[in-house]
């Protein structure tokens, strides 16, 4: 088997290769779509919300925290690695990952790089974590201990108000 190297160029042309529905000639599924809201139906959640712990604060000064991020697709995860930004400083892959993946931030829905290069820190932490739960586990929940009286309990990390889960 010959060895091919992945450029912005073929990158289409080297999933299709791969993909043996393509190679069938079989229709391609389409791209993931927004899961309907609880309760009316049980399909895949494809898209789960999230609230930033600081928010992303626009050119205006409007602060964002409420936000969508959906699945990843094996396209999303290889589009970066052809990335030059990337190339050249690979720290800067989890930027472009994440600009792919997060559908809305507040009243924003083209959410680039240059809008995750310019968030707080803290919120891009939150951010990497949710996805590696989202694409990894498959949900927004995490199993956490009381420091006090040391009670075991899940909470929800996609957000809400204090003390709610």
């Amino acid at each position: 088997m010959r060895r091919r190297t992945v450029t912005a160029g073929n990158l289409d042309e080297l999933l299709q290769m791969t993909d043996p529905a393509v190679q069938a000639n079989e229709p391609v599924a389409a791209p993931p779509a927004a899961v309907p809201p609880p309760g009316q139906g049980q399909g895949l959640r494809t898209e789960f919300e999230f609230e930033l712990p600081r928010g992303y604060v626009d050119e205006a000064g409007t602060v964002h925290r409420h936000g969508a991020m959906r699945l990843a697709t094996a396209r999303d995860e290889l589009r970066p690695q052809i990335d030059l930004r990337v190339k050249e400083n690979p720290a800067y892959l989890s930027v472009v990952l994440l600009s792919q993946v997060i559908t809305r931030i507040g009243d924003i829905t083209d959410v680039h790089a240059g809008v995750v290069e310019r968030m707080y820190a803290t919120d891009v932490a939150f951010l990497q974590d949710f996805y590696r739960r989202v694409n990894s586990e498959g949900h927004t929940r995490a199993a956490v201990t009381c420091p006090h009286c040391e009670g075991h309990f899940e909470v929800d990390l996609s957000g809400g108000r204090l003390g709610e889960s």
